[in-house]
């Protein structure tokens, strides 16, 4: 399978992830993965995620291998807060899905494309959450898990590969970097961002990414209008305009969020991103 295949001469400050082997011998002890998996029919309080009936038995098997390499892992380095199964299913899987219908349609009134065969970058992808969700649910789609955090990438590759996913690529690399790269300057479709930064940090840290007639899609709270109106500049200046605030529901008393959708109209001006740490200390 082809993994982290990103890395050149060319690409400044983005790198190989040391190879698992390296990685998991100098953990003490080594990290045991249960045969066990998570019962996606009984996780969520004996009831089924409506969210879930969508998905068929190949794609939910996925998600219960995710889960299981997710709690294992988390043993050993700091991936979520969250441990429990049914919390797993409820705050991260659920709401992960939940994101996918206002990107597809939004994506499809505004993209004047089909969205079944998205290129698609997660920034700041942490524990694959939305991303590797996303690559699950859908498979036609080209997902980019973009992490900066060595260790996290590992798990990334790994999760990947234990779940057998053919459309993921993970890149190791800031942000602000990447964005600055010819090779990824806006040539994704969509850029999204979950539990990574403010609203006026993110645009710099996703817009660049986004080709010009693609979204950037921001998972927020249930009430960022604030947040939104805070970050109207950065977002004009950075080549884009909001689009809608998309009210989601992952059916579970966490899930209520909402997706921020941003249409790139136009070029990012050159300069941004600005240098990596600037945008979170001096946002625009």
């Amino acid at each position: 399978m082809k993994m982290a295949a990103w890395c050149s001469n060319k690409i400044p400050n983005i790198y190989h992830s040391l190879s698992l082997p390296t990685f998991i011998k100098h953990l003490t002890p080594a990290p045991h993965f249960s045969t066990s998996r998570p019962n996606l029919t009984t996780s969520c309080s004996n009831q089924v995620s409506p969210l879930l009936q969508t998905l068929n038995s190949r794609q939910k098997e996925q998600i219960s291998l995710y889960i299981n390499v997710l709690q294992e892992w988390n043993k050993k380095m700091n991936l979520t807060a969250v441990t429990e199964t049914n919390e797993v299913m409820k705050r991260h899987v659920e709401d992960s899905l939940a994101i996918i219908p206002p990107i597809q349609n939004s994506y499809t009134s505004h993209c004047q494309s089909s969205y079944e065969n998205i290129n698609l970058v997660d920034v700041g992808s942490g524990a694959g959450l939305p991303g590797l969700i996303f690559a699950i649910a859908c498979p036609g789609w080209k997902v980019t898990l973009l992490e900066s955090m060595n260790k996290r990438c590992l798990f990334l590759e790994h999760a990947v590969s234990v779940t057998g996913l053919f459309n993921v690529e993970v890149l190791r690399g800031r942000a602000e970097n990447v964005g600055q790269n010819l090779d990824f300057r806006e040539v994704f479709d969509v850029a999204v961002a979950r539990a990574v930064a403010e609203m006026r940090v993110l645009a710099e840290y996703c817009l660049p990414l986004v080709r010009v007639g693609g979204l950037f899609i921001a998972a927020k709270g249930h009430d960022p209008q604030e947040e939104v109106r805070n970050a109207g500049r950065a977002i004009t200046l950075l080549g884009a305009s909001v689009l809608q605030l998309s009210s989601v529901e992952s059916h579970s008393p966490y899930g209520q969020r909402t997706a921020v959708v941003c249409l790139k109209d136009r070029p990012t001006p050159r300069k941004y991103p600005r240098d990596p740490g600037t945008p979170a200390k001096v946002p625009l």
